[in-house]
Order: structure tokens, then C-alpha cells, then sequence
């Protein structure tokens, strides 16, 4: 059964493979030590579905929480460096005991780490693509993470929501079941009186009105809104999401009404181009003249140099970059051709001048149409090292 064939909850328990996502504050008690006991609960879940045909990939937060107690943290660390030591230290130690509590129901773990250029660069999402498909056929539980320990500010995911929705689109999942500390989305925060749960939300519309501002957990780093925007790339990219409380995982695989299910809205697409239009931190930004606009935004061609009269920032071939009008108004994001080191030389020229003046490797597009999504348009933040 595909993504699209999905069309409400009761279908869960026919779905071939899922993405299961479970948060920190799902897997540690309330001093941020890591609770075997809810996780071995988990597991019991996620094996029980694998005993029932279907295929289960595991995107498990964790990590820097289970290591707070053994490095004597007495909080969730706030600088990167902490951070990514206590990954490393939590890492193993949580893996230790999802491979044990797997291997009581006769199942085999699989560790998977990935930065967000796993899901940007072409080979490095084929192989993740690749041995994630390779682990499945294997008959392998994957359990996924952010490579917390070497991921750095600027290629980091920023939380495990957008990571889950991302690996989902990777693996062609049927469903994405994302567990929280609460059971569903409400009408406003939970302990409000008067907030209720919301069982269905067919699209955006049916979010209007809905107050998701509440902070999340202190030894997770997503609340309700980081949330929603992973639901908002799953679902734009055809798959439907069940987000509820890890309490209920096993009545939402059974397809029981408990949280909130989102309906998918949209159709697959290339996954960087998912990334590009959701979750990349872009490095800089090019500025394009009114015909520029139109070429890109209404006639879907690839950005030239000529249609460029300025950029911003510093970046690399291949790094993700905004497109903005004349105006400051985002209409695209694409990953760039070449250097900012390079622009200089590129701007508003035409192709056969920079394959005259420069070479013929200097005659190609700046962006491709095939490296590049239009965005809902919206004002530029402040500029950045502007050229």
C-alpha cells in the first residue's frame, strides 16, 4: 500500500512500513535519566507490529538525555561542545538498551546517524537511502538519530521531528508516528480548560485558530510547533501522520482513535528538495532582477547568471542558498553552483560571455530548476556579509 492509499487512521495496521519517532521526554524520567522501563514499553510495541509483517524504522531522541545522569549533568547541557560529548557518552549507552530490548523478541538492531547533509547531497542520500533499504530487507529494527556528536549549528536538523519526516520520505514510508509527552494536538495547550483535542486535520486550514506556542519538555529541544512543521513536510510530500502520546504508541498502530491524525495533502518529491523547502539553513542569498523572477517562479527555468544582480553571505558549491526580487521577497531556495568566491565575476552576465571570458565551465546555471523549490514568498531576514 503506498503513502497516498492512506486516507484515515484505520489503515495504520495495514500499512506495510512506518516511521515511529519517539521524543526524550517519552524515554527519561522527570530528573532526565534515561527510564528503561518506558523504553523496554516501546519496544514491546514496535515488536509486536514487526510479529505482525510489517517493517519499523526508529527515530529515537535520547541520547544527550540518557547521559545527563552518568556524567553527572544536572541539566540538559545548553553549549554545542557539552552537547556532543554527552551524545557520544548517551548514544551508546541508549543503544545498549534498545539492541537488548530488541533482542528479547528475537529482533536485530541497526545504528543509523545522520546530518542534514545526508538528506542535501545527492551521494550522500543515495547511501543513506540505500543501506536504510538494505537494513530493512535484513529484517532490521533501524534506529536513527542526529548525529549530535559532529554535527555543528550549521548542519544540524535542530530537532529529531524534521529528521523523522525527512527519513520517512528516504525510506517510502506508508505513515509517520510521531510520540510526544501528550496525546494529540489540542485546541490550546492541554492543562487550558476548555482545549480539546483535535482527532482530524485534513490540511492547514483546519489549523487556523490553534494555539501550538507552548515551550516543550526540558530535556527536549521540539515543541508543538517544531512538530507541525515536520507534519507539514510529511504530509506535502504524500505521507499522513499520527501524532500521539508514546503511551498510546499501541493503540495507534492499531489504528484506534487516540491523537491527531493528518491527512496527507500532497505528492512525493525529491527529498533535498523537501529539505531546501523546509528545514535547510541556507548560507546566503542571490538577488534577482524582475525577469529572473519570472523565469523561476512562473516559468519554472533554471537561474542564470545574467538574471542576478547581487549576493550575500559566504557559501560553497552546492550549499543552500534563498533567491530573492528586487523587492527582499524569498521566492525560491535552491543549492548553488558555485562559490560566493566566484559571483563576483558571474553577476549579470550571459552565458556566452562567461564561456568566452572564463572558460566553457563557467556557461552553466547558477541554480538548477532540478536543485530548486519556490517557497511560499515572504520578506528576507537581515541581510547577510552583503556583496
Amino acid at each position: 500500500m503506498s503513502a497516498a492509499a492512506l486516507t484515515d487512521r484505520a489503515q495504520v495496521p495495514t500499512a506495510g512500513r512506518i516511521v515511529v519517532k519517539v521524543g526524550s521526554s517519552s524515554l527519561t524520567s522527570p530528573d532526565g535519566r534515561l527510564d528503561v522501563d518506558r523504553l523496554r514499553a516501546l519496544v514491546d510495541v514496535l515488536a509486536a507490529r514487526r510479529a505482525a509483517g510489517g517493517q519499523v524504522v526508529l527515530v529515537s531522541s535520547g541520547a544527550i538525555a540518557a547521559a545527563i545522569g552518568p556524567l553527572g549533568l544536572t541539566a540538559r547541557p545548553r553549549d554545542l561542545a557539552t552537547q556532543q560529548a554527552a551524545a557520544s557518552v548517551g548514544q551508546g549507552l541508549l543503544v545498549a538498551h534498545y539492541t537488548k530490548a530488541f533482542a528479547d523478541h528475537g529482533l536485530r538492531v541497526g545504528q543509523v546517524l545522520l546530518t542534514a547533509d545526508d538528506t542535501v547531497r545527492r551521494t550522500h542520500y543515495r547511501n543513506a537511502h540505500r543501506a536504510l533499504t538494505r537494513l530493512l530487507d535484513l529484517g532490521v529494527v533501524p534506529i536513527i538519530n542526529e548525529n549530535d556528536a559532529v554535527a555543528t549549528e550549521e548542519i544540524r536538523f535542530g530537532d529529531n521531528d524534521r529528521l523523522a519526516a525527512l527519513v520517512s520520505h528516504l525510506v517510502h514510508a506508508d505513515a509517520l508516528v510521531l510520540l510526544t509527552d501528550v496525546d494529540g494536538l489540542y485546541t490550546g495547550p492541554p492543562t487550558r480548560p476548555g482545549s480539546r483535542r483535535i482527532p482530524l486535520v485534513r490540511g492547514p486550514r483546519d489549523l487556523d485558530g490553534i494555539d501550538v506556542t507552548a515551550r516543550g519538555s526540558a530535556v527536549g529541544t521540539g515543541g508543538m510547533v517544531t512538530k507541525l512543521e515536520s507534519v507539514s513536510i510529511a504530509t506535502q510530500s504524500g505521507i499522513p501522520v499520527v501524532l500521539t502520546s508514546a503511551a498510546q504508541a499501541g493503540q495507534a498502530l492499531a489504528g484506534q482513535d487516540v491523537g491527531t491524525w493528518f491527512s496527507a495533502t500532497g505528492s512525493r518529491r525529491a527529498v533535498r528538495l523537501l529539505w531546501l523547502a523546509h528545514a535547510a539553513r541556507t548560507r546566503g542569498r542571490l538577488v534577482l532582477d524582475p525577469g529572473a523572477v519570472h523565469a523561476v517562479s512562473e516559468r519554472h527555468k533554471s537561474l542564470l547568471p545574467a538574471g542576478v544582480t547581487a549576493f550575500e553571505g559566504t557559501f560553497e558549491a552546492g550549499d543552500p542558498i534563498e533567491l530573492v526580487g528586487p523587492d527582499a521577497v524569498v521566492i525560491a531556495r535552491g543549492l548553488v553552483a558555485y562559490s560566493s568566491e566566484e559571483m563576483p565575476d558571474l553577476l549579470g552576465r550571459t552565458t556566452s560571455d562567461l564561456r568566452r571570458d572564463l572558460g566553457p565551465g563557467y556557461d552553466r546555471e547558477l541554480v538548477n530548476r532540478d536543485d530548486l523549490v519556490l517557497v511560499r514568498r515572504r520578506r528576507a531576514a537581515e541581510p547577510v556579509s552583503p556583496h
